[in-house]
């Protein structure tokens, strides 16, 4: 049954059914979803660009990493004791697999294509005894793992050139060095991919508004929500009722979430977090490098700014990165005003930011230190991961706004949260997401877990398709070694990774 009489058709819609604010990955995600769970039901989006996946999304704006934690320390960090646990690990692994299933779901459909994402080896690289011990100490607790068994390890010099000579080259053969490596990694371009999502939608009559900003979002007298929206190049203003919306606009959602004024968004704040990057401009260079090595963050920095030397594929170039470095504008967007961090400021979250203003120190001089690094200074951090590097042949880019989450404590007051924060209203009419990494790998399972609590009713009927999009869906596939087998065999063929 409908929930409103409107039609798809109508450009100019003033109701809708689904409303989703933001035209990156994980509206996108969300709105394939409703298509084929509910197809009878309207949805309409709005993004404030001129194109989906400009901002979080677009490639030079996000590290483009299948986030699998194969390669990412900062997902599996060391005890006291110096011990490894893999469950944070082995839980985003199965995220990541959720994703995986959808995606290949979506192009054996013939909804989109596969060209978003290309086969990849995801390694970690450390130097120095602490380091290296620590290491190795994950590779024997992940290798354990069915969803990690393939890592392989080395302390070698001679097999880490085998993996990745850029970063041996040049390098004292007395330096105790470790690596990790798995082959089957995947490098994915997110902005194609919500492209890719994004032209389904528009091709089965969902309501597309690029240049359309959202400044309010406010409860109806219906028990719906009134959505202010206007036409950036017209100026031409309106209100779009929906029975249910989704704040998606990465940064932007933190604005609009306190706009709506439900309870469940009180006391949260956001920090913004900047970063760049260096690009090679050396066709030589890129093409000897086939790998996302990952190293350790600096003390103090944020996870999102692990050092990583990185294989890119973007637009079907191949392209190699290294960064980030650290920076700080108040922006919560890359396209977004200077105001946009003191004018997040609300009596509600301010306690809050007060208690992370102070107990974060250390990244508050980590970003101090990255914002006055030299250039020199930034191709020295560099030549860390590869050691004959050089100013020239490297470009500098400017990469996407990060707004990590902040949010009430009782203990502390506030506390700043890495990763990403799903809130919903009690009636399940409106939901929003905030935060950052790894939340573009793992769209799909957060949309369903927002589908499962903003249609409680629905949700149960929805759960056989579901089961035929993701034949692993609620399945742990690290404890079913057989099934993790069979899909991952027949997603690598599916989306060509083999």
């Amino acid at each position: 049954m409908k929930l409103t009489a409107n039609s798809p058709a109508d450009k100019s819609a003033t109701k809708t059914d689904v409303l989703l604010i933001g035209g990156g990955i994980m509206s996108a995600t969300l709105g394939a979803f409703v298509k084929q769970l509910q197809p009878d039901w309207d949805i309409s989006l709005f993004e404030r660009l001129d194109r989906a996946g400009l901002e979080s999304s677009d490639p030079w704006n996000n590290a483009g990493t299948g986030h699998a934690a194969l390669c990412e320390l900062n997902y599996s960090p060391a005890a006291a004791d110096g011990s490894v646990d893999p469950a944070k690990a082995v839980g985003i692994n199965e995220q990541f697999q959720v994703s995986r299933q959808f995606w290949s779901h979506m192009v054996s459909s013939g909804h989109i294509t596969n060209n978003f994402i290309n086969p990849l080896p995801h390694m970690s690289f450390v130097w120095g005894d602490a380091h290296s011990e620590y290491l190795r100490r994950r590779y024997e607790s992940l290798s354990a793992q069915p969803l990690f068994k393939s890592m392989e390890f080395s302390e070698d010099h001679a097999k880490l050139a085998e993996w990745a000579p850029l970063i041996m080259e040049g390098r004292d053969s007395s330096q105790r060095v470790a690596g990790s490596r798995v082959v089957g990694g995947t490098d994915v371009d997110f902005g194609a991919l919500t492209r890719e999502l994004t032209g389904y939608l528009a091709a089965n009559g969902v309501e597309m508004n690029f240049g359309h900003e959202v400044s309010n979002v406010s409860r109806s007298s219906t028990g719906g929500w009134d959505v202010s929206v206007k036409n950036r190049a017209t100026g031409a203003s309106r209100t779009v009722s929906a029975r249910f919306v989704f704040i998606g606009g990465g940064g932007g959602a933190l604005h609009l979430l306190q706009a709506s004024g439900i309870p469940e968004g009180k006391g949260f704040g956001g920090f913004p977090v900047s970063g760049q990057f260096l690009r090679s401009t050396d066709e030589s260079i890129i093409s000897r490098h086939n790998a996302k090595v990952y190293g350790q963050a600096s003390v103090g920095a944020p996870p999102m700014s692990v050092p990583h030397l990185d294989t890119r594929f973007v637009n079907g170039k191949k392209s190699l990165l290294f960064g980030p470095y650290g920076g700080f504008s108040p922006k919560f967007l890359k396209t977004g005003s200077f105001l946009d961090l003191p004018a997040s400021v609300r009596p509600g979250n301010l306690v809050p930011m007060l208690a992370v203003a102070k107990d974060n120190m250390s990244l508050v001089k980590y970003l101090v230190t990255e914002v006055l690094k030299t250039r020199e200074g930034k191709t020295e951090a560099l030549q860390e991961f590869m050691p004959r590097a050089v100013t020239e042949g490297w470009e500098l880019i400017t990469a996407g706004q990060r707004v990590q989450v902040i949010k009430k404590d009782p203990k502390k007051g506030g506390v700043l949260q890495f990763g990403t924060e799903l809130i919903t209203a009690s009636d399940g009419s409106i939901g929003a997401l905030l935060g950052a990494s790894p939340g573009a790998s793992t769209a799909t399972p957060i949309m369903i877990n927002l589908l499962k609590r903003a249609f409680p009713r629905q949700f149960d009927g929805w759960e056989p398709k579901i089961k035929e999009m993701i034949p692993g869906y609620g399945v742990k596939l690290n404890e079913n070694e057989s099934l993790l087998e069979e899909l991952t065999n027949d997603t690598n063929r599916v989306l060509g990774l083999n």
